[in-house]
């Protein structure tokens, strides 16, 4: 036997328990139709909320962007000194998330391994209170940080409470949640989590890669739909999905954010975001700030889907966001509509299995846009009446 033949093993056993995920090859930019495997289809599994990733005004601000200051950054910040795009980004996010400052990191999961791991340290007497479906770059992030962690049960703020009970003596403490959890497309209880913050002295650190550009006031945030401002210590935000670009960042005051300048590990040892990125992501700020128009038709496509889909009979669990998890439940039966949607009705919609979700728990994750057209998600409704009656799924 080779060295290597437990792989050949592995890969096998994943294929006959329909948790192999297939990888398709995208030959067009994003959109609501995209080329797939030389096949044009109708894209429904992108985070490409509001359109943006193909926006006419991102496009120019990336190639003037390249024109001005080249293709890369050069090395890191702290040695080769920080561009002025950069100083300008954090700077806009900072204002459009109504916080004192900001720092970029190179993707939303850096931005939670450089803040979680700095926040709290093995060397601090200091603990994680983490909710049980936190993100795995939150998981990484305090590994990373070797401190110790509680879980608490998914929104459960009486079990928040009894962890927080438990671990009140130590000196730091620090709530992380994501914002929207992105298989079910339900929302963290953010008011009772900063009310029992408060009465505990905890930080509260929230996600909100699913958030932006989505909830709230012009898109800024489950923060700002909650009016809570001035009671979340931090807040992650990605720049890779409603705003289509790549990077991410954490907000807050200013004198924490310099301290993750000083400790934040991605910051100081991996080269900063390319300018033509930066340049897009500050375009992409710019276009919510001053409309919201994008977020309300999002929401109007939001509706109309899962209308549709629940009139049907699929159950969409608790979402209550444009995250929309149809469940199948099973593995295999997942794996084969994502499969025929794609064969057979020009649909690409990928299975969501274990380990992203629990056994027993398996989905097709549609994502509408406000890139879609009425037209476009009325066919996705009337597919999914179509094949759920061939399979036997929907009687």
């Amino acid at each position: 036997m080779g060295k290597l033949d437990w792989i050949t093993e592995e890969l096998n056993e994943l294929k006959e328990k329909g948790l192999y995920v297939k990888i398709r090859v995208l030959q067009s930019a994003q959109g609501p139709w995209v080329v797939v495997d030389g096949k044009k289809v109708l894209n429904m599994c992108s985070n490409n909320y509001l359109g943006l990733a193909a926006h006419p005004k991102i496009k120019e601000a990336a190639i003037r962007a390249i024109l001005d200051y080249g293709v890369g950054a050069g090395a890191v910040r702290t040695i080769a000194g920080t561009m002025e795009l950069h100083v300008e980004l954090e700077e806009k996010l900072a204002k459009f998330k109504k916080r004192e400052a900001a720092i970029l990191f190179q993707s939303g999961y850096n931005a939670n391994l450089g803040a979680i791991s700095a926040l709290i340290t093995k060397k601090d007497n200091g603990v994680f209170i983490s909710e049980e479906l936190n993100h795995a770059s939150i998981i990484d992030g305090m590994r990373l940080s070797g401190a110790p962690k509680v879980i608490y049960k998914h929104l459960d703020m009486e079990d928040l409470k009894k962890k927080l009970e438990e671990t009140k003596n130590y000196k730091k403490k620090l709530i992380v949640t994501d914002g929207v959890f992105s298989m079910d497309g339900d929302l963290a209880p953010l008011p009772e989590i900063v009310e029992l913050a408060e009465q505990y002295d905890a930080m509260v650190y929230v996600d909100d890669a699913h958030g932006e550009g989505v909830l709230g006031d012009h898109g800024r945030g489950i923060v700002d739909h909650y009016k809570l401002h001035d009671r979340v210590d931090f807040e992650m935000g990605t720049l890779s999905k409603a705003f289509g670009v790549i990077g991410g960042y954490v907000a807050g005051p200013e004198e924490a954010i310099e301290y993750l300048r000083q400790r934040g590990r991605p910051f100081l040892f991996s080269s900063a975001l390319n300018p033509p990125d930066v340049a897009a992501a500050i375009a992409a700020v710019e276009i919510l700030q001053h409309s919201d128009e994008l977020v309300k038709k999002l929401w109007d496509n939001t509706h109309f889907l899962q209308k549709g889909l629940r009139d049907l009979g699929y159950d969409l669990g608790n979402t209550k966001h444009p995250i929309t998890p149809v469940m199948l439940y099973d593995e295999k039966l997942a794996q084969e509509f994502s499969r025929r949607l794609y064969e057979e009705y020009n649909i690409f919609a990928q299975a969501i299995v274990y380990p992203t979700v629990p056994l027993g728990t398996a989905r097709i994750r549609l994502e509408p846009s406000a890139a879609h057209s009425k037209e476009d998600l009325q066919y996705v409704i009337d597919a999914f009446e179509d094949l759920g009656k061939k399979t036997g799924f929907l009687k």
